[in-house]
């Protein structure tokens, strides 16, 4: 790695990082070093890591704002990509907008609601950034990103770059194409959204932020979601049922507020959160003949 990491910073393309802990970098607090951590300061620049990382053959993945991620205590073997403040561009045409992958999605719905367009107010409380929103197909409130995507600007593992349209990007439940079918990072993204009321927006907007900070814990460090809704079923409500809320291993947490909640109560590990990932897939599973299975995307070494 260090002759990789002298070859990178040669090239200026932003800032370089050996064995960065990805406690750092995530929501939930948790996670090993990774072995090179780069941030990009632009489109550009991104193109030559993955041009280095092409020719070395070097695992690697992306991560943005770092919700909705597990990282292992072993961290992750070699690049970790981190979309930043080089892809966080807008730029707003009528009422499509085109926003780079590292852009805040709290900070662009904030943005768009105060010009009076309307499709983000789903949004305004989810963290984390508008490429990874896309690649999990982020939604809140009967709304995702589905609803309002025409075409997705993807940097593919074998360097190649690609707009998906959104039936390419072959959306599901929190799920997308780019996960296992056509693995990639989501350099920009374009929205169709719709012009209406601005205060009206607005309101609707803070109803949905008020809504999470009374239901969420997010004055403790966490993912988001664990669980995917075995609908027609909520998992929230099946872990509460259960009297799971409140029930800890080691540093994690089932959150007292939101049963669909794992919190790092303090010095939680990746091995205490999936520890207690186990604990209530069992239950729920024993209680109610229910599989549940995970949100939160859990990656690094095993």
């Amino acid at each position: 790695m260090d002759g990789l990491l002298t070859e990178i910073q040669e090239l200026n393309i932003g800032k370089v990082k050996k064995n960065e802990l990805l406690s750092l970098h995530t929501t939930m607090k948790i996670g090993g070093p990774a072995d090179l951590l780069i941030e990009p300061s632009s489109l550009e620049n991104i193109q030559k890591v993955m041009s280095i990382i092409k020719d070395r053959q070097l695992p690697w993945r992306a991560i943005g704002r770092g919700s909705n991620l597990l990282v292992s205590d072993k961290g992750i073997e070699g690049v970790v990509i981190k979309l930043g403040s080089g892809l966080d561009h807008l730029s707003i045409n009528d009422s499509t907008i085109t926003v780079g992958g590292g852009h805040s999605l709290v900070s662009l719905s904030t943005i768009i609601s105060k010009k009076g367009l309307s499709g983000l107010e789903f949004a305004s409380g989810i963290p984390g950034s508008v490429g990874g929103a896309v690649y999990m197909n982020a939604g809140a409130h009967g709304s995702d990103i589905s609803k309002i995507l025409t075409k997705a600007h993807i940097l593919f593992e074998d360097g190649s770059i690609e707009w998906l349209s959104n039936d390419e990007m072959e959306f599901t439940y929190r799920t997308s194409a780019l996960q296992k079918k056509r693995p990639g990072i989501v350099l920009e993204a374009e929205f169709k959204l719709t012009k209406g009321d601005r205060t009206a927006i607005v309101s609707q907007m803070q109803k949905n932020k008020d809504y999470r900070k009374e239901t969420q814990p997010w004055n403790f460090p966490c993912a988001g979601s664990i669980f995917r809704n075995p609908l027609p079923h909520y998992a929230g409500k099946l872990i509460e049922d259960a009297g799971l809320k409140g029930y800890q291993i080691g540093g994690a947490k089932i959150s007292e507020m939101h049963g669909n909640f794992i919190v790092n109560a303090g010095n939680a590990t990746a091995k205490d959160v999936l520890d207690l990932i186990q604990f209530i897939k069992d239950t729920i599973l024993n209680s109610y003949g229910v599989k549940i299975d995970t949100e939160v995307e859990i990656v690094g070494r095993q």
